[in-house]
């Protein structure tokens, strides 16, 4: 089952339910769906048929980045009834995203980015970084692997390009 149809079918049983919650989160992520469906349709004609699962992966994870963000934005203004409102969307979103990686997973993923794209300096970070997002999309936080990354391009030049 694609995204879009679990994203729906959660959206058809939380109605069945009466989840007023869940269920308004659930209508935020169609909303993001379909607001990136008709972005593409005006750019590339023959996509007509929508995002894929990769972007709708992409959405979630910004969606995710999004609500954390504010959460702590409002625990830090002392609003906890917000923080944790968007903290229960953050778990009606994550439902939908893959199991995140583990440190050594990371580790591991970094590493075999860095032998695939034949990466040896500080230069290739982007070839790296893009190979790590078409394959691990939703599985890890990317603003904290992007300073993992740029280590162990550093580490492999030994502190040359401007390291």
């Amino acid at each position: 089952m694609d995204m879009r149809s679990r994203v729906n079918s959660a959206l058809k049983q939380a109605m069945k339910e009466k989840q007023a919650e869940r269920l308004s989160t659930l209508r935020l992520i169609n909303a993001a769906i379909k607001d990136r469906d008709i972005a593409t349709r005006g750019i590339d004609n023959e996509e007509a048929k929508g995002c894929g699962d990769a972007e709708v992966l992409e959405i979630l994870g910004k969606m995710t980045k999004q609500r954390k963000e504010s959460a702590r934005a409002y625990e830090e203004g002392g609003r906890l009834d917000l923080a944790e409102r968007e903290m229960r969307e953050v778990d009606v979103i994550e439902e939908f995203l893959p199991k995140q990686l583990d440190a050594d997973e990371v580790a591991n993923a970094i590493h075999t980015a860095i032998t695939a794209t034949g990466a040896g300096s500080i230069r290739d970070m982007g070839k790296v970084m893009g190979e790590l997002k078409t394959r691990y999309t939703g599985q890890m936080d990317f603003g904290k692997v992007g300073p993992m990354v740029k280590d162990h391009l550093c580490a492999a030049s030994n502190g040359a390009d401007g390291c």
